[in-house]
């Protein structure tokens, strides 16, 4: 049997604050504007950067209620860790148009941004329980591995 992958992970900051609504059956979502930057330095040696904008959707289901935790705790800026999966869409608009998208339909969600002005803590907090991540044995975090954050690759050939 073959197998394939389709896996995002994103980590950015919010452009806006999430817009949440509810479907016709009651379930709410959550969309996101998530950015993503990088930067080089060209042939010239002139420092670049470029910013990707990505959708982001979050689902309330059984397992998690990342629509309501996206509304209650993200706001603009914010710093967010997504993981999920590519979906393209297709629909016709009100004049028949056909219409395009590409999302990313969000299977977990970290918010990396500190929260209460007091010391920064190492546990991002968890989507999944609205509450800082606890760990049976050692934690780690970005912060353990900066070079991780770190898209910087001045010696690439393009």
């Amino acid at each position: 049997m073959s197998r394939s992958l389709n896996k995002v992970m994103l980590i950015g900051n919010l452009g806006a604050d999430p817009e949440v609504r509810s479907t016709a059956s009651g379930t709410r979502v959550a969309t996101l504007s998530v950015a993503t930057s990088r930067s080089w330095t060209n042939q010239a040696g002139e420092r670049q950067e470029k910013t990707e904008w990505h959708r982001v959707v979050l689902w309330n289901n059984r397992a998690r209620q990342l629509a309501d935790v996206a509304e209650k705790y993200l706001k603009k800026g914010d710093r967010v860790y997504i993981e999920g999966r590519v979906e393209y869409r297709t629909w016709e608009d009100r004049d028949g148009n056909t219409r395009y998208t590409t999302e990313v339909n969000a299977r977990e969600m970290l918010m990396l941004t500190p929260r209460g002005g007091g010391e920064v803590s190492d546990a991002p907090v968890s989507a999944a329980a609205a509450k800082p991540a606890v760990a049976d044995g050692p934690s780690e975090s970005y912060n353990d591995f900066p070079e991780a954050l770190d898209e910087e690759d001045d010696d690439l050939p393009f």
